[in-house]
């Protein structure tokens, strides 16, 4: 049972991949990180020795600090920043219980570098419509919640993710961020971030379907169709419909997590009948 200091693995679980996800801080020393050189989704590494220098960047925001046994080291992160005003919590049991209880975890090498604040930056064709939208959902929930996107003409990405020291997606171009085969970005994302869960799978289905117009893969996939036109049509900017976009892709999710099996009708069936 967690004590008050700390939460649980599985109800960490619940909670990313949602916009209420707490700031997941991994203070894993190098020994250990490189033993088993993965992330829990969305976290983002910090060297305790410097925690000074990035405390600053978590005034208002909840946080989770993970060290490899949820022992003294993230305990002490914990206390500092518990000190400092910051609401802060241990992982119970450290990234070796998450690894153990089987829940997935980012491979490091999947990771592009990030800038000098810490975000990594993407950059993909102008005008979004269903992937370029789902992938950085995926993104934001689960890798990077900093992530920025650029969105930029079909002819200047590659010359932009130079430039930039950004990484292209969803272009058509031999790139590893991109479609293979039948499957779309998403499905790679999906499967290269480590995240193919029974709900992240079921979603990438209904992405795929919208994306290359194969209708038919998903019950669910003309209605994100006709969802993404329409966002594509009430804003002018990428970005903003980017935001708007964040949010369709939440209720997705968590249907394709929580709601599957619920089914709504009306009438209502009267109580007792």
């Amino acid at each position: 049972m967690s004590s008050l200091l700390e939460i649980s693995p599985e109800k960490l679980a619940r909670l990313i991949g949602t916009p209420k996800c707490p700031v997941l801080i991994d203070v894993r020393v190098d020994e250990d990180f490189d033993a088993d050189p993965r992330l829990i989704p969305g976290s983002v590494r910090r060297n305790h020795r410097e925690l000074q220098l990035w405390l600053d960047d978590l005034y208002g925001q909840s946080v989770v600090v993970i060290c490899h046994r949820g022992k003294k080291l993230s305990y002490g992160v914990a206390a500092w920043l518990r000190q400092a005003g910051i609401a802060a919590d241990v992982l119970e049991g450290g990234f070796e219980a998450w690894a153990e209880a089987g829940y997935p975890a980012v491979p490091d090498s999947s990771l592009p570098e990030r800038d000098d604040q810490g975000r990594t930056v993407w950059v993909t064709r102008t005008r979004p419509k269903v992937d370029r939208i789902a992938c950085p959902w995926l993104i934001r929930r689960f890798v990077d919640r900093s992530a920025v996107f650029l969105f930029v003409s079909p002819s200047e990405v590659e010359l932009v993710a130079d430039r930039f020291q950004a990484t292209p997606f969803d272009i058509d171009a031999p790139i590893r961020w991109s479609h293979r085969g039948e499957l779309c970005t998403f499905d790679v994302m999906v499967e290269e971030f480590g995240l193919a869960t029974g709900p992240l799978l079921r979603l990438a289905t209904i992405v795929r379907g919208a994306d290359t117009a194969r209708l038919d893969l998903a019950p669910e996939a003309p209605g994100l169709l006709a969802a993404s036109l329409g966002l594509s049509r009430m804003y002018a900017g990428d970005n903003e419909q980017l935001e708007a976009g964040l949010l369709l892709y939440d209720a997705f999710y968590r249907w394709c997590r929580d709601a599957t099996d619920e089914t709504h009708n009306w009438p209502s069936p009267k109580k007792g009948a």
